[in-house]
């Protein structure tokens, strides 16, 4: 498949004209063919009335349509599997294998929402009949379900070039609501964007759907992402990125006339706890474990193990040196881009130079002048000086991780009680500490989307009970899911229809039920 550099808009392609970048292979640093173009400001317009235009007739499409959709896109990115992979590795650096799974993972995605959708009961249909004999007043038909939103704008995120970009839980769950998708392709995959773009249109047309239904356009900046928030047809925004992109976003997206939702995931420290006996216990194995997550994919997901909480005493000395045996032998990291490698550098600089911060270990092995490369980098502390320096709870993007060491059990719940929210925090224990540390477990309740027990944060199960969210300012809604097909409700909104003729109502709100879903009838749930 030959790439044309151009944005999608419906079945269209791009027009030249606009700003060209390329995409850098992060090994060599050396640019890549070929030459993309950004979109224009009509093609931004043009593609966002398309999409408004699409959805009085998408979001009216049966389940089983969507899922006719849903699934050929999955087909058709596993038929082009070993193209897709191979211009990702070239445009990220991350291995083949990690790319192979997350393709798979997309492909799941889209099959795991194209069952919700076909089955149907997401909707939560609820109906209520009238009851014209109450003596109070008499008691109206009510009826309601959950609708789709209308043009969403998804952002492609730096380091999920498939799961979280063009075709990624966003798109499938947007799509899986009846929303179409106005996908802002990231510069930094531009070909794998494409590829993948493509794939979702020729779907699209295959399956006989309106045009608008799906766009994807290229920029090398911001200016088209902040179009695409401001332009009065677009209804809702996914973000998975930086803090500041997220808020940037969520900012612009309040000072609209009509303020639309962002739903952005932006990234958090994912604090890892050991308590006393488990360290006494499986010191070597936890450390092992550790060492892996903070390093997996050279520390670039959103769900890393930033932080670190052990018991003062030998336990946690040995515990640090294990680790740090791992650090000096392991071999540089390559980053997404020049951009993040340049941020880690100066944010763990930056760590390392606060008093009661010591830098405990970093690779052996020299790191390549020309390449997005670094060393992964691991330093310790004590409670006193973390609790007095908030920045220290800071995400570093990147293979680092930061111990803590706390004397009491009072320093242990202080820390609970300082953390920000995060995606998901992991404790290990035993049976006795998790009996007697049930408190700082409950409070963790209150920080994060996610508690893994005797496990570490990084991998996220696609699941339909999975949460990949959390309280600010790890996400901008604590009440979503990321991941997940609770994710579809991110792009849906509740209607009610009240002493409506049977002519005029959705078939999931008919007494016949047609499709035969789950729905509160009266109280109770029936199918």
């Amino acid at each position: 498949m030959e790439l044309l550099s151009k944005s999608i808009i419906g079945f269209r392609t791009g027009r030249a004209g606009g700003a060209t970048f390329r995409a850098e292979d992060p090994i060599t640093a050396k640019a890549l063919e070929p030459e993309f173009i950004s979109a224009l400001p009509e093609e931004v317009d043009e593609a966002a009335q398309l999409a408004a235009e699409a959805f009085t007739a998408f979001g009216r499409v049966t389940g089983k349509r969507k899922g006719q959709l849903l699934r050929l896109i999955a087909i058709s990115l596993e038929a082009i599997h070993d193209l897709i992979v191979e211009r990702a590795h070239l445009e990220t650096a991350l291995p083949k294998a990690r790319l192979e799974g997350e393709l798979a993972r997309t492909a799941q995605q889209l099959r795991l929402f194209a069952s919700l959708v076909e089955e149907g009961s997401w909707v939560t249909a609820r109906i209520e009949h009238a009851d014209l004999e109450r003596k109070s007043n008499p008691k109206p038909d009510l009826r309601s379900m959950l609708r789709p939103l209308g043009p969403v704008v998804v952002f492609g995120a730096s380091n999920f070039p498939l799961a979280f970009s063009v075709a990624g839980g966003d798109t499938a769950s947007a799509l899986a609501a009846g929303n179409p998708v106005i996908v802002k392709a990231h510069p930094a995959h531009p070909g794998t964007s494409e590829l993948v773009g493509h794939v979702i249109r020729e779907s699209i047309f295959a399956c006989d759907l309106p045009e608008g239904i799906f766009s994807m356009l290229f920029d090398s900046g911001t200016s088209v992402g902040k179009a695409l928030v401001m332009h009065p047809e677009v209804k809702a925004v996914g973000f998975t990125g930086s803090h500041a992109g997220g808020r940037a976003l969520f900012d612009l997206a309040m000072a609209r006339p009509k303020p639309i939702p962002v739903l952005a995931e932006m990234g958090s420290t994912n604090p890892v706890f050991v308590l006393p006996r488990a360290l006494r216990a499986r010191r070597s194995q936890i450390a092992s474990g550790l060492f892996t997550s903070f390093t997996l994919g050279a520390g670039q997901f959103c769900t890393k193990p930033g932080l670190v909480f052990v018991p003062e005493g030998p336990d946690s000395a040995s515990f640090i040196r294990d680790i740090e045996t791992q650090v000096a032998e392991s071999f540089p990291f390559f980053l997404l881009t020049s951009g993040i490698r340049d941020t880690f550098r100066e944010a763990t600089g930056e760590r390392n130079q606060e008093p009661h911060v010591r830098s405990v270990a970093s690779s052996q092995f020299s790191v390549p002048d020309v390449s997005s490369a670094v060393s992964a980098a691991f330093s310790e502390t004590d409670a006193a000086t973390f609790l007095s320096k908030p920045d220290l709870a800071k995400e570093i993007f990147g293979p680092t991780t930061l111990v803590v060491r706390h004397a009491t059990k009072k320093d242990l719940f202080e820390i609970v009680a300082s953390l920000d929210g995060h995606l998901a925090a992991a404790v290990h224990g035993t049976a006795e500490d998790f009996e007697e540390f049930a408190e700082v477990i409950h409070l963790l309740e209150e920080k994060v989307g996610r508690i893994v027990c005797n496990g570490f944060p990084t991998g996220v199960e696609v699941s339909p009970a999975m949460v990949h969210g959390g309280p600010y300012p790890a996400t901008s809604d604590s009440r979503y899911t990321s991941v997940g097909t609770q994710a579809i409700l991110r792009f849906a909104r509740p209607i009610c229809f009240q002493d409506c003729p049977a002519s005029l109502l959705p078939d999931e709100l008919k007494d016949a039920n047609p499709l035969k879903i789950w729905r509160y009838v009266d109280g109770q749930m029936k199918r």
